[in-house]
């Protein structure tokens, strides 16, 4: 069997974020619509923290795949593996997609796409806790978004914060209070096991990215509490959104806390951000309609 491989270099050059965003806005409305389906993740945990991951799911164009993933936190890049496509009449096999940029570039465009809904239209200034792979993609995915003016970056080893902030051109923070202090967009894309964001400005929204499954906590569970909650597939976040489930253990929050999915505030039938005040959180673990979504569009040009 002779498939076509489209590799990270052909994923870079045809799927900008000027493309991808909508993308993932349509993938999450098709999926809070019903539209798509998917599976929860299954997820095979490593030595060392690292992980294997295999995601399958069924666009509502009929095409279906799956992607195969390791999580390698520290290394870049940091996800690597495939996606393939099946061709929803034969049932074959019919394209190969490497998964790493793929993965990179939606995690931050579906970020993106959340940011554009939720956060106040007059945010400019943008905090990034971390320093990995995701830290790069989400100030370039967000300048999409909203006119970006201070960007300021905070991780745990400072001279990779400093290193990545001189080749962006923006501030390094030598804490996290630093970092967010007056920020109207946080997003959160570190490795952290334990809580790193204890509390941001009123009006912020904030990306939490970082962990993708059961366990590992970047968001303190009141600060969840404060926020409106959403999540990119509620299903997947009740089952495997730590932040989530760790404010709900702790008794801070009710199930009605997670008000539903991001699709559907895209899709206008589910508030938002309903005033400039509002604290929003967008949990995002990743679905893999989003990656089928960019691979059929890689593949056929729609999805």
């Amino acid at each position: 069997m002779n498939l076509p491989f489209i590799d990270a270099e052909e994923v870079a050059a045809r799927l900008p974020y000027s493309v991808c965003i909508p993308l993932m806005k349509e993938a999450m409305t098709a999926l809070s619509a019903g539209r798509t389906r998917q599976l929860l993740r299954s997820i095979l945990d490593l030595p060392g923290g690292r992980a294997f991951g295999v995601m399958p799911g069924a666009l509502d164009g009929g095409a279906f795949g799956a992607k195969l993933i390791s999580v390698f936190p520290g290394k870049e890049p940091s996800h690597q593996g495939l996606v393939v496509l099946f061709d929803p009449d034969s049932g074959a096999p019919s394209a190969v997609i490497e998964a790493g940029e793929l993965t990179a570039i939606r995690t931050a465009a579906a970020s993106a796409a959340a940011t554009d809904a939720l956060a106040r239209p007059d945010a400019t200034r943008l905090a990034i806790l971390g320093t990995g792979e995701q830290a790069r993609r989400h100030v370039e995915a967000i300048r999409e978004v909203r006119a970006i003016d201070r960007v300021a970056i905070w991780g745990r080893d400072r001279d990779r914060a400093a290193a990545l902030a001189e080749s962006l051109g923006v501030e390094p923070a030598a804490t996290v209070d630093e970092a967010v202090a007056g920020a109207d967009i946080v997003c959160a894309v570190t490795a952290a096991e334990q809580p790193i964001l204890f509390d941001v400005p009123e009006g912020a929204h904030v990306n939490a990215v970082g962990s993708s499954r059961d366990g590992p906590v970047e968001i303190a569970p009141a600060l969840v509490a404060r926020c409106r909650f959403f999540a990119d597939h509620a299903e997947g976040v009740r089952v495997q959104g730590a932040e989530f489930r760790a404010a709900l253990a702790a008794g801070l929050i009710g199930e009605g806390h997670l008000l539903g999915e991001i699709g559907q505030v895209f899709a206008g039938t589910l508030p938002g951000r309903t005033s400039p005040q509002d604290v929003t959180i967008y949990k995002s673990l990743g679905s893999i309609v989003q990656d089928l979504a960019a691979a059929a569009f890689l593949v056929g040009g729609e999805t």
